[in-house]
This record gives structure tokens, sequence and C-alpha cells, in this order.
């Protein structure tokens, strides 16, 4: 068996070690390890949120009956063994029980970012096909029981239970976690919660039981190459296992209190943050989406000791009004490099484990090096094949793997690979040897480490999220005046890559660039908005010989703009 990191005859291809030697893994399913935390750390802290003037604090042992008096209201509903039950929240005490009740109840969670505009609802609760949808009522300035409301009028005038919905064909309960008032179909928290009472827990206990580490765990949605929402389909096993590494990688030596904003709707924050964490026995310190000011706030009188931010955030929070006199001192979980780390309070040398590369596809990452890995042993390079786990790197037509230092596409199996994308038959997405091929590229260096340099594709990763530029100019040429667009990533100091749309009108109309922003706006999440449009004449973009515009050029082209 080849050694972590060990290359196999010149070739490019590494192996992590075998998954029966890794340490510190506990229960395999979602119920199981909401089960094991429990019981290790039941009296502690697990979460705390302030919340309409009040704070609210969940010991683990809260966590746990708050997930199993939402099993038990699930199986009140009659799901059965994998039910997909939607979640659309953001993070907040009832995130956490919902996803962990869904699991107990051996239904699967489908967690729903609430930037999602009312047409990505609409696509991501027909894709994911849920019979149940627990959401989060008022977020900012969206009402998502409106929002249904309009998708399919029946949730407004229908009885709690008694939905019958042709644009949703499964969906039959619908409840709001931060309210105890009623709207048509959709229940409110404590009438939901009331629906279990009728349920033995003995019935939960063996839901939960019935269900495998192999069986379907997750669902999590990212934008993809095709432009449209990819619905990635993750094992519990995936799941677990990236939960109980987390700690390891931070190399976490006391329980942290964790402050991020972030969506737990998403893969990494779900892992980085919940795994980090509770993994650990720490608590995470729950802000329902991200105000400077108010984090700075937390994190003082909270004794923040971690803090997971995006780039974007940084400045953020360094301008808020009350960062100079804050007391940060605490933190210690916050990269050295980064710019709250050289708060006049902040005196950490800890190292985010940046050598690392992964994906949604891995449930996060498939190589990394640990903080504080030595620089002789981590170099410059994205890390070793976590356990059980091979790499290769592949001529990006062929399919064939290169030779070792040859740059090529990233491909990966593993234990922690997706079960698949919704709707797509597996065989689809992985070639004759299970491999799943990223559309990522890099090489493997002569010790064995990979080494990733970027999208083969022209995906925009902007503030830590991908945006596919297929699905902004599809948005973007419904606009009228619009003759084309191409969308491109432009390097930015702050968001990795800012989105730019770049369009040549139709000849004689008159656009600019709110126009382009407000039209993008109502059908994209916010982060997907270009936060520059650039107009171009036809000739001035370069096109390939099938009349594709040659995106690198466009690119360069769009940062000289921008840079002028």
């Amino acid at each position: 068996m080849l050694k972590t990191g060990e290359a196999a005859d010149d070739l490019s291809i590494i192996r992590g070690i075998p998954l029966a030697e890794e340490k510190g893994i506990g229960g395999l399913t979602l119920a199981g390890y909401v089960r094991e935390i429990t019981e290790r750390y039941g009296p502690r802290e697990a979460a705390v949120i302030y919340l309409d003037g009040e704070v609210r604090r969940w010991t683990y042992t809260d966590l746990w009956e708050r997930s199993f008096e939402v099993a038990r209201a699930l199986l009140a509903c009659g799901t059965g063994k994998g039910t997909r039950v939607g979640i659309l929240a953001t993070n907040r005490l009832e995130f956490l029980s919902c996803v962990f009740g869904t699991g107990l109840a051996g239904c699967v969670p489908v967690t729903i970012s609430t930037f999602f505009t009312a047409a990505e609802i609409d696509t991501v609760l027909k894709m994911a096909g849920c019979s149940v949808l627990l959401l989060e009522r008022q977020v900012l300035k969206k009402d998502f029981a409106e929002i249904l409301a309009e998708l399919e009028p029946q949730v407004a005038t229908a009885e709690g239970g008694n939905l019958a919905s042709s644009r949703f064909p499964f969906l039959r309960h619908l409840a709001m976690v931060d309210t105890d008032e009623s709207f048509g179909a959709i229940e409110g928290w404590s009438t939901f919660l009331a629906r279990g009472r009728t349920v033995a827990p003995e019935l939960v206990e063996a839901a939960a039981a019935a269900v495998t580490p192999a069986d379907p765990g997750i669902l999590k949605f990212s934008s993809g190459s095709t432009g449209k929402a990819k619905g990635i389909l993750s094992a519990n096993r995936a799941v677990c296992l990236q939960l109980w590494r987390w700690p390891q990688w931070y190399a976490i030596q006391e329980p942290p209190r964790t402050w991020s904003a972030n969506g737990f709707f998403w893969s990494g924050n779900f892992a980085m943050a919940l795994g980090g964490t509770l993994s650990a026995g720490g608590s995470l310190v729950l802000q329902r989406w991200f105000d400077a000011e108010e984090a700075l706030q937390l994190m003082e009188t909270e004794k923040v000791t971690m803090l997971l931010a995006w780039p974007h955030q940084w400045a953020q929070l360094i301008a808020a009004p009350n960062y100079e006199n804050a007391d940060l001192s605490n933190l210690y979980y916050i990269d050295c490099t980064t710019p709250v780390a050289r708060h006049r309070t902040v005196h950490t040398q800890w190292r985010e484990p940046a050598q690392a590369y992964g994906n949604t596809e891995s449930f996060t990452l498939i190589s990394v090096f640990a903080s504080g890995t030595p620089e002789d042993i981590a170099g410059k390079t994205h890390g070793a094949p976590t356990a059980g786990s091979t790499i290769k790197v592949v001529d990006p037509l062929t399919g064939v793997t290169v030779p070792r230092g040859e740059r090529g596409e990233i491909a990966f199996k593993g234990p922690t690979l997706m079960l698949g994308y919704v709707g797509i038959p597996l065989d689809e997405s992985l070639d004759d040897e299970g491999f799943f091929r990223t559309n990522d590229g890099g090489y493997v260096d002569d010790r064995g480490r990979l080494v990733w340099e970027g999208r083969l594709n022209d995906i925009v990763k902007t503030g830590g999220a991908n945006v596919s530029p297929l699905e902004v100019d599809e948005i973007i040429r419904a606009c009228p005046g619009v003759k084309l667009v191409q969308t491109v990533g432009v390097p930015d100091e702050l968001l990795g890559e800012l989105v730019v749309s770049c369009i040549v009108p139709h000849h004689g109309a008159t656009l600019d660039e709110p126009t382009i922003r407000d039209f993008a706006r109502e059908k994209l999440a916010s982060f997907k908005v270009p936060r520059r449009v650039l107009f171009f004449a036809e000739d001035e973009l370069k096109t390939t010989g099938s009349a594709k515009i040659k995106t690198a050029e466009l690119r360069k082209l769009a940062a000289e703009r921008l840079a002028g």
C-alpha cells in the first residue's frame, strides 16, 4: 500500500493512508454523530444566539432534545427512510435541530440558500423533490412564506398538511421555525412540533438505527459549469468523516468558541464551523447574517476564539466603527496573516490549513496539510490526499494519467466522494475507474504533493462562493438591448475574483451598468449579480473559430479596462 503522498510508477497518482488507519473518527451517520457529541459533551454549551433582545443558549443535551423533537414531528408527518426535508434558514439554533432532527428521523436534509431568489428556490424544490419544507419566514427584506405563495398559490390557501401541488408534487408539509403563527399551509413552529407528541420515542430510535453510513446523508446545491444549480448528494459517511476531521485539520487544542455568519447551507461552512466546533466540544456563536459591528460585539462579549470569515468580510470588520476599541484578545484560531490578526489586542501565530484542496463533490477537502505542518513538508502545495482517497492528474482531452510533474486535470475518488448529482446518472459524472474529474487544473510534484492552479473552465470564485458565468449570462441575455454577453472573473484582492459582465449592446440600444445590475438582481442571488458591467463594440471581442468568445483574452481586457 502506498503511503500518503507517494506516487506510483512516476505517474501523477497519489493515495492517502487506508481509511481503517485514520484516528479520531466517531459515528458515521448524522444520527450517530449528534448522539456521540451529546454523550461526550452533554452539559457544555453547544451554541448561542442573540435574537429579538434575548440571549438563547443550547447545551449539547438541548441540541439532542430539540433535534429529537423535530424527528418526532417529521415521523408524524409520515416521512420514511430517505425522505427529503428542505431546510431554508439562516445560522440559527433551529437550523441545527432541523438538520440533526432530519437525520434522526432517517430522512435527508436539503439545505437551501437564503440568498436564493424565488426562481432559484422554485428550481431547487423541484429538483430536490422535498416532502417537507422547514423555513425561516423573515430574512432581512425577504418573506419566504410570501415567496412560496407566489410560486404556488395553494400555499396561502390550503390547510397545514394538506398541500397538493402539481408544481411541487411531493411537498405536503411546511413549517416556519421563527414564528408560532401559521400562514395557510405553512404551520407555525409550535403546531408543527406538537405533531410529534403522539410518536413514541422508540420509533425515532428505530428510524435512526435503520440508517447506514452508506445511505444518503445530505443534499446541497452548488452553481456548476452547466449554468444551472447542481444538487450534490453525499452519503452519511462522507458528511460525518469530514465533521470529525476538521478539528484535526485545525489542530484544535481547546474547545473553540466559533463565530461565523457564512451560511451553513454551504458545505464548506457546514463542515468547517460545525465540524471544527461541535466535534471538539466547542460552542457556535451564531449570527443570522453578516453585520460587521454586531459581529465584533459578539466576538468580544462571547469571548470568541475562532473566527471563520470570507476575504471580503475582513475589510468590513476593519471599517466597523467599533473595530479599534473592540477587545478581541481571546481570538486564537484566526490565521495570523489576515488583517484582523493584526488588531492591537490579537496575539496569535496560528495558521489556517491553507495547503488544501476540495469542493462540494468531496464535501470539502480531498487533500490537506493540517495547521502547523512545517513549511519544509507542506511547501506551497495543496496537501496530500485524505485517508482512503486517491487523486490523479489526467490529460483533459484523453483522460490518461499524466507523468508526475506534468500539468493536467485533477480527478479523485474516495470515501467522501458524492453519491452523485440529482437527476444525472453516476456514470456520466465519473470516469471508467470511478474518478470524479473536477475541471480544475494542477499537478503532482516530485514529492507526491498536489498543487492546484485554478479552474480549467470559467467558474468565478468570489468571496468564497462559486458563480457560473453561464448562469449569469443566461439571465442577462434576456435583458432588452443586450446582443452579446460574456461574464468573466477578474482578479480582486478582496474577493478573490470580481464577477464582471462584458456586454455588446444592440445597435441603437441605450444600456448602462445600473440597468443591467437591476435586471440581474431580479433573478440571481446577490453574490451572483455582476459587481461591474463593461460595454464593448463587437469587434473588440476576439472569438475562436467556432465563434466562441475567448474568455482568457476578455478577462485580461476587462482587467485592463477596470484598472484604467
